[in-house]
């Protein structure tokens, strides 16, 4: 089929313990396309006539491509077990592409509003729809990978004839992708703690906090401030779409959640201007404590000694008690319609937090009362007026600038 972006397609939506995802069926070409892991991903040849595969595989995995695709090339070939993606997930920084394009707009203080993420919408009737707006390769294989670029060696006719089921996680943080792989494969077959290693860049468990990626680091905070009985957002992390239309729903009528993609980017952003790079550093040759980061590029993060130092406690307590002083400020007594809990607003407290972090942490004052003495000066902001009505990354770039006008920063 002659494959066009952006790509639409109906879509249903899985509520399960973990979080929502979205089962589709997308065309085998297509997902060679935007698919990739960390290991492979395939290119269309020069010529337009079949893709080549990138990346580095061990020649036992090559041979079992090359089955797989003569099994693709028969005429009664099926699979009818789901490819497992996690879209939005930018390889190159480690943030999610949605993360990626306001921390863009926020340093050009310019917006177009195209955006390449993958979204799901929800229609009138209650019927979803997934549309990819580019080939960009923003979705990461958790599970399927075989399958999935196996269909790069079959015959033409074979791939373009294909199509697969696919569940999709959207904006699910890479620690949350390696878990998901890490279950699927323990419980179905035993599988090698190294291929988890290889594939992901760290172990799932029994790994030493030094050890800890950033991405993972965010993980665990997030799940303690969603747990915390002392935790402004005990109860309100979900994982879903930053940008999910239920969520957004739920805000708006003031019994509110966030998504787990804006807490972990937000707490990443205050050690780590490039996660993935990190990543590959503590894991280069083999695994390094965070202080291998000494010898990498500089990153002007705010907390970034206190990440490589493994001061783990002193920033998730200056996260918590600066939520403390957040709830207190802005979310204790809200008006109808406010946008400071929707996606945006949240975002852009964080996006406060870091611009404040640096200061905080040089005087060792990261008490509540120091943070809700500096965000006072905001408490009387209107988030539900007109002005502040725009969901999207110029939206938060607004409340962010109201805010830092407020507290004179």
């Amino acid at each position: 089929m002659d494959i066009q972006f952006p790509f639409t397609v109906p879509t249903l939506r899985v509520d399960q313990r973990l979080g929502s995802f979205y089962v589709a069926v997308l065309p085998a070409e297509l997902l060679l396309r935007v698919c990739a892991s960390d290991r492979m991903s395939a290119s269309l040849n020069a010529d337009g006539v079949g893709y080549s595969l990138e990346g580095t595989q061990r020649v036992i995995q090559d041979k079992r491509l090359s089955e797989i695709a003569a099994y693709i090339n028969r005429v009664d070939a099926a699979f009818p077990n789901s490819i497992i993606v996690a879209a939005n997930y930018d390889r190159e920084t480690g943030f999610d592409q949605t993360e990626n394009e306001d921390i863009a707009a926020e340093e050009s203080e310019e917006t177009n509003g195209i955006t390449s993420a993958w979204s799901v919408q929800v229609s009138d009737d209650g019927c979803h729809k997934l549309t990819i707006p580019s080939e960009a390769k923003l979705a990461a294989v958790i599970d399927g990978q075989h399958r999935l670029f196996s269909f790069a060696k079959a015959s033409p006719e074979a791939l373009r004839s294909m199509n697969l089921i696919c569940s999709i996680f959207i904006d699910l943080p890479k620690a949350l992708q390696a878990q998901i792989f890490a279950t699927i494969n323990s419980t179905q077959k035993r599988v090698d703690r190294s291929l988890t290693f290889e594939l992901f860049g760290y172990n799932v468990s029994d790994e030493p906090e030094e050890y800890w990626t950033p991405d993972k680091l965010a993980v665990f905070f997030t799940r303690k401030l969603a747990t915390d009985t002392d935790s402004p957002l005990r109860g309100r992390i979900m994982v879903a779409p930053k940008r999910d239309s239920r969520l957004e729903k739920i805000a708006a009528e003031a019994t509110w959640r966030i998504s787990t993609a804006v807490a972990v980017d937000g707490i990443m952003r205050l050690y780590s201007s490039n996660p993935k790079r990190d990543a590959n550093l503590m894991r280069e040759g083999d695994a390094h404590t965070r202080n291998a980061l000494l010898e990498g590029p500089k990153d002007k993060s705010p907390l970034r000694s206190a990440y490589i130092e493994g001061n783990d406690a002193v920033i998730f307590k200056m996260v918590l008690n600066y939520l403390k002083a957040a709830d207190r400020v802005f979310w204790e007594n809200p008006t109808d319609g406010s946008y400071i809990f929707r996606t945006i607003g949240v975002q852009a407290i964080f996006d406060i937090l870091r611009k404040l972090a640096s200061d905080a942490f040089q005087k060792r004052n990261i008490s509540s009362g120091y943070f809700e003495d500096i965000l006072n000066p905001a408490r009387e902001i209107d988030f539900s007026s007109t002005e502040f009505q725009n969901a999207s990354g110029s939206g938060r770039t607004f409340i962010r600038k109201a805010i830092e006008k407020a507290i004179g920063i």
